[in-house]
């Protein structure tokens, strides 16, 4: 893989974390996860879309590497990736300082 290769990629992967970010409703969901893991149903009753609708927003975040889940039984816990305050901040071009650092 050449760097051209490499660079390509990496603006792939910025550009969906971009196009991630640019929905109201995934914002949504980012600032309910701020306060901690949360079941889909309690995004349900948050964001107040269709249930396919929440669906394919929080596969887009999950795509994007924003958010992850885990199985809890039946239930699909979602919480933000734990990076992804870093992940952001690396998807802007350029030096970026960093809060708190």
């Amino acid at each position: 893989m050449t760097s051209t290769d490499l660079e390509a990629t990496s603006l792939e992967t910025r550009a969906q974390v971009f196009g991630a970010l640019s929905d109201p409703i995934r914002l949504r969901i980012l600032d309910l996860l701020c306060s901690g893991q949360s079941c889909v149903c309690d995004l349900q009753d948050a964001v107040g879309v269709a249930p396919n609708l929440l669906s394919y927003h929080l596969r887009v975040l999950r795509e994007a590497g924003l958010v992850e889940t885990s199985r809890r039984g039946r239930w699909i816990d979602y919480d933000l990736a734990p990076e992804v305050i870093d992940g952001l901040a690396d998807t802007l071009p350029g030096p970026v300082s960093r809060v708190g650092t």
